[in-house]
């Protein structure tokens, strides 16, 4: 089979790569560009381990051919955190424990960043359903939608701050 050359902006960095057609995301960007945060879980689009933002929107990298993706912008677990701070999702995770192997992890906070672009203030059962095409074997959820619950909060907080800061100011 022919490779094809494939250029994606993967967490804000260009990054080009001759692939085989039938190469899958997911597989473009563990073993070619080695972001491994991506996992694999089902290859059947059922765990959403495997979950990315392409372009903006939640996307199962395990049913996503790499040059589909060509010259779209992708988001993974990698690029979640800024200069060694942690995202709030991702510490939101870490602070109501909304985790315990970590194997979903990746694919489960992608979906939930998703969500809450979607929508900045979700309800417990928006977010049970904005998350239902993503398996945890470890938990009851219970954590995890307490979690999207306090990163929610901190990112409507932290999207207030600049307006109330800028009102005071005048």
């Amino acid at each position: 089979m022919a490779s094809q050359t494939v250029t994606v902006t993967v967490n804000g960095e260009p990054r080009t790569a001759d692939v085989e057609p039938r190469l899958l995301l997911v597989h473009l960007l563990r073993d070619v560009l080695g972001l491994t945060g991506t996992h694999i879980g089902c290859d059947t689009s059922n765990c959403g381990a495997c979950t990315v933002l392409v372009d903006g929107v939640s996307a199962k990298s395990c049913t996503m051919f790499a040059v589909q993706a060509d010259g779209c912008s992708i988001t993974t677990i990698e690029g979640m955190a800024a200069g060694g701070t942690l995202h709030p999702l991702q510490q939101a995770f870490w602070d109501q424990h909304g985790l315990q192997c970590g194997f979903c992890t990746p694919g489960m906070i992608m979906q939930a960043a998703w969500l809450l672009e979607q929508n900045g203030d979700p309800t417990e059962a928006q977010i049970r359903e904005g998350i239902s095409g993503n398996l945890c074997r470890c938990t009851g959820y219970v954590n995890i939608v307490k979690a999207i619950q306090q990163a929610a909060g901190e990112l409507r907080a932290a999207d207030a701050a600049p307006a109330t800061a800028g009102a005071a100011a005048s």
